[in-house]
């Protein structure tokens, strides 16, 4: 549903709305539909320095179908995990087969959306973004994970780099939710 353009622009005490006011004030600025993965096994693949994986995480995806090309999806992800050479998280949010929340290009550095290097077994990163795809054709969000070491690592999700059979070495889940909301 369209936001609604037959409301006054402020209100006021005393304002009375119609019921066709009513209604389309019921409507605004809604959500829609919403979709959530969470992928609670582990991922590895291994990348060479500075590039981002080929394709989505395995696993944690979220595929959503407008119901207006007018309408926006936000979308939240959470990744936790680590490298074969320290604990980074870096990566590019996927809108099918394009990077979407990413930074400005600046010479040799990679665009991302997210990046967060922690210092013992895992790091974590979590961000949202407000899409405007512009469709009514089905879309899937994902997550490519980025290599952000100097030499070829492997890059795990919902664990370390390193991965002892110890009580204190830990395993997480990662999620990607989106949500359809009104124009």
């Amino acid at each position: 549903m369209a936001t609604p353009t037959s409301l006054p622009a402020t209100f006021v005490a005393g304002n009375v709305l119609t019921a066709a006011q009513m209604n389309n004030l019921r409507g605004a600025f809604r959500i829609l539909q919403v979709v959530s993965t969470t992928k609670t096994d582990t991922y590895s693949e291994s990348l060479a320095s500075g590039a981002v994986s080929a394709s989505n995480i395995t696993g944690l995806t979220a595929s959503i179908t407008p119901a207006s090309s007018s309408n926006k999806v936000l979308i939240f992800v959470q990744i936790t995990g680590g490298s074969s050479g320290d604990q980074i998280v870096a990566g590019q949010i996927f809108r099918d087969s394009t990077a979407i929340a990413i930074g400005d290009a600046a010479s040799n550095r990679t665009s991302l959306s997210a990046f967060q290097h922690g210092d013992f077994q895992m790091s974590n990163i979590s961000m949202s973004f407000l899409d405007s795809p512009a469709t009514t054709s089905a879309i899937t969000y994902g997550f490519r994970i980025f290599n952000g070491g100097a030499v070829t690592r492997t890059m795990y999700v919902n664990r370390g780099g390193t991965d002892s059979d110890l009580s204190y070495y830990g395993r997480s889940a990662s999620t990607i939710t989106v949500m359809e909301v009104s124009a």
